[in-house]
This record gives structure tokens, sequence and C-alpha cells, in this order.
């Protein structure tokens, strides 16, 4: 029997709502296998990946209504996914990823309390190769940038999954790695906009924060795709 709680939230993206199954709190804390420590997941960490953050709930809201037609799309650092589920809802090619053991879990369970049909999902881990999980047209993601070696490392995970022509689309509630990261993205070769993602949300939260957004510059690679594993 796991050793954390959990609890059910109702989050509105647009016109729909969706049923959400979360960590009761951030301090919950399960890893008996050591399977998270294992990956480098600490302690303190650890409870991250089951909250519904603002910056997630901004990325949801962004695609409920975003053009996603024709394009292979990946989420980064899904955690509970809700973004995923919005594009998955709109039938959208989606694949989630997550280095968390329990991720993968919890986004089954959610998928089945909104009758939402089998969802492609990959471990995904930053510094790793990740063979499996091939290139995309859209990379989406939401507060990935909270330790400071994570925008040199992020950047390079992008490249190596972002097809030609790719768009990346980053929501990031003003944190101090952002300069860096943008650094790391130009790196690569990526052009760079910013813009404002402060808003209110129905319930009366008000978040600020800011749009990331990169396009990578075509210097014809390969855009060859593999396959995922799916969660049903």
């Amino acid at each position: 029997m796991a050793d954390y709680q959990v609890r059910y939230q109702t989050i509105s993206v647009g016109s729909t709502d969706y049923l959400i199954r979360s960590l009761l709190d951030s301090q919950q804390f399960d890893d008996p296998l050591g399977e998270a420590a294992g990956l480098g997941i600490s302690s303190a960490s650890w409870s991250l990946f089951g909250q519904v953050w603002p910056s997630a709930r901004v990325l949801a809201g962004v695609m409920d209504s975003y053009a996603l037609a024709g394009k292979r799309i990946l989420e980064i650092g899904a955690g509970l996914g809700l973004a995923s589920l919005v594009v998955h809802r709109r039938q959208g090619d989606m694949t989630a990823s997550d280095c968390h053991p329990l991720s993968r879990v919890f986004l089954k369970e959610n998928l089945l309390l909104n009758h939402l049909g089998p969802l492609k999902y990959e471990d995904g881990n930053w510094a790793g190769t990740n063979p499996g999980l091939g290139k995309f047209d859209l990379i989406i993601g939401s507060d990935l940038l909270y330790e400071r070696d994570q925008p040199a490392v992020l950047a390079a995970f992008i490249e190596r999954h972002a097809a030609v022509g790719a768009e990346v689309l980053i929501v990031d509630p003003n944190r101090s790695n952002r300069p860096a990261f943008r650094r790391a993205m130009a790196g690569q070769g990526y052009l760079y906009s910013e813009s404002s993602a402060d808003c209110t949300f129905a319930d009366g939260e008000a978040y600020k924060g800011h749009f990331l957004r990169f396009r990578r510059v075509d210097r014809g690679g390969d855009t060859d795709m593999a396959g995922s594993a799916i969660l049903a």
C-alpha cells in the first residue's frame, strides 16, 4: 500500500472541467525502493511532481486553443500532465514525459477520471539519451527552471528531441534561471521571444510569469520519429 495521501480537485480549463488526482500536499513522500533517489530526486523535491502548479494551469489554458494540426507534441516535466490531458482531449498527437517514477501512475489515473483514452507516455530523463522518445514539432513545459544546473541540461534535451523547425513553449513564473536558459537555447541555435503570462484564474488567484517561446533554426537535421509507450 502506498504511503502517501492524495486528494481530488476540479481544475477548469476553458469550458471543460478536469478531475485531477494529486498529492494531498507538498509534505508527502514514499520511495521505499529508492527509485526516485536513484534518479537524483531528493526527499525535498519528491512531491513536486504531484501538485497542480499555477504555471501548469496557465500552460493548460494556452493548449486549450493552440493550433495542434499536423504537430507531434511533447510535454516535458509533465508531472500530473494537465496540459497533456487538454491536448489529448482535443485529439492532438500528444506524448507526456517525466522522470518521476509516479508520474506515469498518476497520469494513468487522471486519464481514467476524465474518461480519456490511451495517451503516449515516455520516461524523460533530461541528462539521458532517451532513445525511444523521438523528435517533436512542439515541445511544451511549465515551471521547469527551479535548479541552477537545469538550463543547460534542459536546452540540450530539447535540442535532442526537437524536429526541424520545432516550436518550444515554456511557461515560467519568473524564475531567476530564465536568462541562463535563454542563453543556453541561443547556443543551440534557437530564435527567442518572451511575453507576459500575467493573469488571474477563475478562482481569483493571481499569476505572474512569462511565456518563453523558441523556434529551432532549420539546419537540415534528421526528422525521424520513434514510438512511445501507451498509457491506457
